[in-house]
């Protein structure tokens, strides 16, 4: 399903009767355009925000003055925690609008003229891996180099100078597939960097820091065993050389005894 956004035509230069259909409608109601004319038989439009603010959740025909603060919709405050009166409109339509935006939920029998009779070429396309696979529905094994979408770059410098292609594809297709392979030889493609792109390069190198890591690891678990084992040793020597202190100090003491003992 196509869903295409237009600014419609004014409603006071509609007929009463066509432009009544719109009348009493909420924001993001659909709208079946059948009275609107002929060709418009089967479209359904979804009216959208445009112009003066219309605010979701005010269900009124008319402006109202509301204190709004950050947060709320229509108001963006200049300050941390600033609140101002703002004069919002409510989502209902009524016949006092100028301008609705539409938006084409469902398309009918007919074309509408430079709207729906011409495809336009999708300009920039996905540049995520992930983004590009779920745009032309691919899988894991699938090279999403192949289906950048490109387009057509002119020099601006030069008058003459010959266009290459900055992402222009003219379908959901890959390059590869389509059937002027002639233009596509003589184009001069140029590939936009695609991000998160997972390459054996890419896959090599996460082994490499990988490993970088694991041996990191395994050269700090030496590093604290040598450091236990030291400190260990530092310890016993310590408590030797406090053990035969107290010996000396002892033996000391012993040996005074005796010779008062004698004496």
């Amino acid at each position: 399903m196509r869903i295409i956004k237009f600014i419609i035509f004014k409603v006071q230069s509609l007929t009463s009767h066509s432009s009544r259909v719109f009348y009493d409608k909420k924001i993001a109601q659909e709208v079946p355009a059948d009275s609107l004319g002929d060709e418009r038989k089967g479209y359904v439009f979804r009216i959208d925000k445009q112009g003066f603010p219309m605010k979701q959740g005010v269900l009124l025909p008319y402006r109202v003055k509301l204190l709004l603060s950050d947060g709320h919709s229509c108001y963006r405050p200049r300050r941390t925690g600033e609140r101002k009166c703002k004069s919002v409109r409510g989502c209902i339509v009524g016949p006092d609008i100028a301008v609705l935006s539409l938006v084409i939920v469902k398309q009918g029998e007919g074309e509408i003229t430079g709207l729906t009779d011409n495809v336009l070429p999708k300009r920039l396309g996905p540049k995520r891996a992930t983004k590009i696979r779920k745009f032309f529905n691919l899988g894991k094994e699938d090279d999403v180099r192949k289906y950048v979408v490109r387009r057509e770059v002119k020099s601006m410098k030069k008058e003459d100078a010959k266009p290459y292609t900055k992402a222009y594809v003219l379908s959901r297709r890959p390059p590869y597939l389509l059937t002027d392979h002639l233009t596509l030889l003589s184009m001069f493609f140029i590939r936009p960097k695609i991000q998160r792109l997972v390459t054996p390069m890419r896959l090599q190198r996460r082994r490499h820091l990988n490993a970088l890591k694991r041996r990191r690891l395994d050269h700090q678990k030496e590093q604290k065993a040598e450091y236990d084992t030291l400190i260990q040793k530092r310890v016993a020597e310590k408590k030797a050389k406090v053990a035969a202190i107290k010996a000396a100090h002892h033996k000391y003491v012993f040996s005074l005894i005796l010779v008062e003992s004698f004496l």
